[in-house]
């Protein structure tokens, strides 16, 4: 660290992408209001990126481009290394040898941290440097400081965040215009909403990244990315949306960490919401985490979950929070995961077996005398309670004269193993003709 007190804290971008560029161009432009916060300035005074010349256009002639990120982390002068290059792959042994040198990481790294956070957080709190992630969650908004300083009266209970844009985009186009999700990703795609291999964010494991982290934060617990129950949206169907409509849901991608009984909740996968709630109404790619806390109660934190600005708004406000590190003894700062390493919890995560919620089932059974009754009879041995039942006409389905229909039920709470038991009868009765579907239900109340 410079010891001068007003001397600028020097920082060394690896990777000048969208972020990265974004970082430059915010700290430039707001630099008296971020000098005046931080109490010194912040200069990016090295960039390490492949295409030199780009970055070289990019940041102009007084800051130092170079084509090899160990460069940087070798600098004497770097106080502050951003990792901005993304994956598991480079990234994890940068960010470690950044440690191992004694500079302070800011990352927006969501992937790394929640597969190998627990192993960078220890590297990083035996050498006494931060390694500070608040771009890593929801973009632009400030989730990680609310739950790791703004919340930390309270005890959480739970979190649901639609906290991936391009999912969320396609889920509202797929509602607006009625198509199916093929349809909707191609022109996701077009529109540079979706990446050309949108894996990641459509099959939800963008989204269960950020869960994990969340969860760590909000439960003392260790980053267990493994154990999380992940599900995307690529079997939803325009129906579905449709129905859920007109029995007052939305269909949300969310991520959801709660804490129950036995052990806490981490799960990813299509919900129910009612359209009462505020985050139904987050459409396109805005993100939205609602967090319950004891004394808090409900708080909804809204905004960009991506894109240039919004996520260097971010990454430099961690910047900020690492220029003001000098003046804190290191036992006194916020711990990376909220909780002081001593005082963790073993509460241990959940399989989905074992979850509590309820359910949107839509079965498609021949239009014929008893159908209802033997379904609903299973249901009833499992003890499971209807909330709602629909039935439409067998010619609104299946078109004049069809001999088929889709019965929708709704359900109260009850634990995953029993309803997986009692979906596998009502899928062997003769009378249901195709795969049965199932949506959880999330009331957020």
């Amino acid at each position: 660290m410079s010891n001068h007190p007003l001397g600028p804290i020097r920082v060394g971008l690896l990777g000048i992408g969208t972020v990265g560029s974004g970082v430059f161009t915010v700290l430039q432009r707001n630099q008296g209001e971020i000098r005046g916060r931080a109490g010194r300035g912040i200069d990016v005074t090295v960039v390490a990126d492949l295409d030199v010349a780009r970055a070289k256009a990019l940041v102009g002639e007084q800051v130092k481009v170079v084509n090899d990120a160990r460069a940087v982390i070798a600098d004497p002068q770097v106080d502050i290394v951003v990792e901005l290059i993304g994956g598991y792959g480079i990234a994890k042994q940068l960010v470690l040898e950044a440690i191992a040198a004694g500079k302070h990481v800011v990352t927006a790294n969501k992937a790394l941290l929640a597969v190998h956070g627990t192993e960078i957080f220890a590297a990083a709190q035996n050498k006494g440097v931060m390694v500070a992630f608040e771009a890593a969650v929801a973009g632009g908004i400030p989730i990680i400081k609310a739950l790791r300083e703004g919340l930390s009266a309270n005890r959480i209970d739970w979190i649901a965040g639609i906290i991936n844009g391009t999912t969320n985009f396609i889920l509202s186009e797929m509602r607006d215009k009625g198509l199916g999700f093929d349809a909707v990703l191609k022109e996701a795609q077009r529109l540079g909403y979706a990446e050309a291999d949108p894996t990641f964010d459509i099959e939800g494991v963008d989204a269960a990244h950020k869960a994990t982290l969340m969860s760590a934060i909000a439960f003392g617990i260790a980053v267990q990315f493994d154990k999380a129950h992940v599900e995307g949206i690529t079997r939803l169907e325009a129906q579905d949306i449709r129905y859920a409509e007109q029995l007052g849901y939305r269909i949300k991608l969310l991520g959801i960490t709660k804490r129950a009984a036995q052990g806490v909740e981490l799960r990813v996968h299509p919900c129910l919401v009612p359209v009462k709630r505020l985050i139904a109404n987050v459409e396109g790619a805005m993100n939205a985490v609602m967090v319950q806390g004891d004394a808090v109660g409900t708080t909804l934190y809204y905004g960009k979950g991506a894109g240039s600005e919004p996520t260097a708004s971010a990454v430099i406000a961690d910047l900020v929070d690492v220029a003001r590190l000098p003046t804190v003894d290191p036992l006194n700062r916020v711990p990376h995961l909220a909780f002081q390493p001593g005082a963790m919890s073993a509460l241990p995560v959940l399989p989905m077996s074992q979850v509590c919620t309820s359910y949107y089932l839509r079965l498609r059974v021949a239009d014929e005398a008893g159908v209802l009754a033997r379904v609903t009879g299973i249901l009833a041995d499992a003890g499971i309670s209807i909330d709602a039942v629909l039935q439409r006409e067998a010619d609104e389905v299946g078109g004049e004269g069809s001999n088929q229909t889709d019965l929708i039920i709704l359900t109260h709470d009850c634990v995953e193993a029993r309803m997986n038991e009692a979906m596998a009868k009502m899928q062997s009765l003769s009378s249901v003709l195709a795969p049965i579907t199932r949506i959880r239900k999330e009331d957020l109340a």
